[in-house]
């Protein structure tokens, strides 16, 4: 059963007391790499990675040294580890081997000794190393040319099949991507990424393609309005269908409400044709803005009960959901005692919602 990205995480240190090597299966561009460098910042951590797809032999065991040594009265070679692994082996890291499904058998097979024992080539781990090794395979293996892993493999790690939600790129989304790449991927979810099967050659958004194509067209100023080279761009990093929906999003983007123009300036009106999925949508954002963490001004609250008494009953729960698992229980009572400027108390709203009777 895969689990989400959240879930993940408060996994995770449970097996890192024990050190034991975790597994992360998952379909590519979904953040398997991130998630890893969240643990190790969690855990205050320099990250050490390594893609096994590209490591030989000579990376695990490292190379022949000028020097030599006496064995039974034999000269003998010496190998010297790599800067990796001597890193690795002391001082504590997060070891994060990527890719070990596209690796060689016989890098697979150093692997191996590696997550069995933590010693290879006469080396061993620090006692705080955590090893991390990252694959395509799993239940999405029959869409990648990988090697599968065998019961022997598998058994050296606690294996986690990873399928992040929406809701796991929109948190990370908050910091990382511009605000108009954040909008259009909340309001258009089935864009983020692809996961039916793939025809061969064709460009499919993922959420590493997103948050590539935000870098450049952010670097290159291009998110301001639309035009044929910001749709040829999408269309190279996210597929053609996502770049036209993004390209329209862009083209109508002046039109969409903002948290600010709710609680600041009270454009409620401006929501009147929106349906439930925009409504949602637009809260959604609120949350994400940390908006119900927060003690919201007078003004807001006002502007805020005249939005919340609009809404489908659909949107006003989910609203009051937010707002009451927020961190200031303050602007839940002072919400429920709000009257809009139409003259509809909260409060009897809330009860029109619960009962369906419509409140005098």
């Amino acid at each position: 059963m895969a689990i989400d990205f959240k879930t993940f995480l408060s996994c995770a240190p449970h097996v890192i007391a024990v050190r034991k090597p975790i597994l992360l299966r998952g379909r590519h561009g979904v953040g398997k790499s991130e998630v890893v460098y969240q643990v190790a910042e969690n855990m205050s951590l320099p990250v050490v990675e390594r893609r096994a797809s590209q490591m030989t032999e000579g990376d695990l065991l490292g190379m022949p040294s000028p020097e030599l040594v006496e064995v039974n009265g034999e000269q003998a070679s010496v190998f010297r580890p790599f800067a990796w692994l001597i890193q690795a082996c002391t001082e504590p890291v997060v070891l994060f081997l990527d890719e070990v499904d596209r690796a060689t058998q016989e890098v697979r097979q150093g692997i191996f000794e590696l997550t069995d024992s933590r010693k290879i080539a006469g080396w061993t781990l620090h006692t705080d190393t955590i090893v991390i090794a990252a694959v395509n395979g799993g239940e999405h293996g029959d869409q990648y040319q990988v090697n599968e892993m065998d019961p022997a493999e598998l058994d050296r790690y606690t294996v986690f099949d990873v399928e992040p939600s929406v809701e796991d790129w929109l948190e990370w989304g908050k910091d990382n991507v511009a605000g108009i790449v954040w909008d259009f991927i909340n309001q258009n979810r089935l864009h983020l990424e692809h996961k039916d099967d793939y025809e061969p050659n064709k460009v499919y958004p993922s959420r590493r393609s997103w948050k590539r194509l935000n870098d450049c067209l952010d670097n290159s100023g291009l998110l301001q309005e639309s035009s044929p080279l910001l749709f040829n761009l999408t269309t190279s990093f996210v597929g053609f269908e996502a770049a036209v929906a993004f390209n329209d999003f862009v083209k109508n983007y002046d039109r969409v409400v903002t948290t600010e123009d709710i609680l600041v300036h009270g454009k409620v009106d401006a929501t009147s044709k929106f349906d439930l999925n925009e409504h949602c949508a637009l809260i959604e954002k609120m949350e994400a803005e940390d908006t119900f963490k927060r003690e919201l001004t007078d003004t807001e609250i006002q502007h805020l009960a005249d939005y919340a008494v609009s809404l489908p009953s659909e949107a006003f729960m989910k609203m009051w959901q937010l707002i009451g698992q927020g961190d200031v229980l303050e602007n839940t009572k002072r919400l429920h005692m709000a009257t809009s400027v139409t003259g509809v108390r909260v409060s009897s709203y809330i009860v029109e919602v619960l009962t369906g009777n419509k409140q005098d």
